[in-house]
Order: C-alpha cells, then structure tokens, then sequence
C-alpha cells in the first residue's frame, strides 16, 4: 500500500471514530453534522468528501462495521464453546465484552433500526438478518450434537436476538452491579427459550407418533 493510500484509509478512519465519539445516550446519529464530525477528526470540511458522499454513507459503514465487529466475536465465542461446553454462558459474556467495547457502534444500530431512514433501517436489518442466519445454524448444530431437537431453531434464533437487543440497551448506560444483574436475567431468559423450544420439539414428535 502506498504512502498516499494507507494515509487515507487513517483519515477515514479517524472520520468515523470522530463520528462514534459524538453519540451518546442523548445524541444520535441524526443530530451530528458533516463540519463538525470533520472539525473533531481534524480535517476541512471540503477534505470529508475524499471519503464519504455524505455523512449518510459514513453511518452505514459504521454500521456495516459493527454487524462484522458482532459477528467476529460471536465466532471466538463457538471457539470458547467448544472449550468449556456453556453455550448460552459464553454467548452471553462475548456479547457484553462486545457492548462494553462498541458501546456507541451499537447505540448507532439500536437507534437507527427505527429510525427515519429507510436506507438505515435496511442496512442494520440485514446486518441482523446474517447474525440470526448464523445463530440457527448453531442452534441446529448444537441440538443435532446433543441429541435435544428444537422446534424451530430459526424463530428460536430471531426470539434470542431480539432478547439479547433489547437487554442490550438497558445495558449501555447502566452501572456494573446493574450490568451483571441483567447480564444474569438474560442468560436464564435464553435458557426459557431454549427450553421451550425443546419441549415443543418433543410434544410435537409425541404427536406424530401417535397418528
């Protein structure tokens, strides 16, 4: 990579963290503007367009990064998994590690998922889309290994990330104790569903024997 290329890959890096920095629990995406998100990464408002079409376009990157971001981490965590067996467990802390990491990437997708923009809305559906995609094909796997299957492991996958956005929120601004309380409520909440989704599984095997 030239001198000039890797020079721009840190200027519109630096646009981005400049963007993140600027979110907060009473800021969204919405409210910031082209010159100052230029004026906190250090560079002219004229010099923004080298990068980014629009302050839109810089959003949907952030977004597109933190769906990856999510979903890298989500891969280690079948790694731990594989290590110590407590799926939901490990599930649970890796996403926590993640929100205490990208606590403004995912404020940014939390808010914009119902946000005024189409063109977002779709973005961070899709980025939800892959993630529940990935989750079911675990879930399949994980109840073929074990021997417990699931009624519908796509709808239990879509009922867990939603859960697990929900939980999410209340927990970007909460203390540690409050932190831990609900990191603790949400790992029995997904064991319910689980669950659930176990014995629905059987009731209906149940069923089909009978007839």
């Amino acid at each position: 990579m030239s001198a000039r290329a890797e020079q721009k890959l840190k200027t519109r890096r630096a646009l981005m963290d400049a963007a993140l920095r600027q979110l907060s629990a009473d800021r969204g995406f919405g409210s910031l503007s082209l010159r100052e998100v230029a004026r906190e990464a250090g560079i002219a408002p004229t010099s923004f367009y080298r990068h980014f079409a629009e302050l839109d376009e810089l959003g949907l990157a952030l977004v597109d990064e933190g769906g990856v971001a999510l979903r890298q981490l989500m891969r280690q965590a079948r790694k731990r998994i594989a290590r110590n067996g407590s799926a939901i467990n490990t599930s649970v802390d890796t996403f926590m590690e993640y929100l205490n990491n990208n606590a403004n990437l995912f404020r940014l997708m939390l808010r914009e998922r119902t946000g005024v923009s189409k063109t977002f809305r779709t973005a961070i559906q899709a980025e939800i889309d892959h993630f529940v995609t990935e989750l079911a094909d675990d879930l399949r796997r994980f109840a073929e290994e074990r021997g417990k299957p699931l009624s519908d492991a796509r709808m239990v996958a879509e009922a867990m990330v939603t859960l697990v956005f929900n939980q999410g929120a209340e927990a970007l601004d909460a203390t540690t104790r409050e932190k831990e309380e609900l990191q603790t409520k949400l790992k029995t909440e997904l064991r319910m569903i689980l669950l659930g989704a176990q014995s629905l599984a059987r009731q209906s095997a149940r069923t089909a024997g009978r007839r």
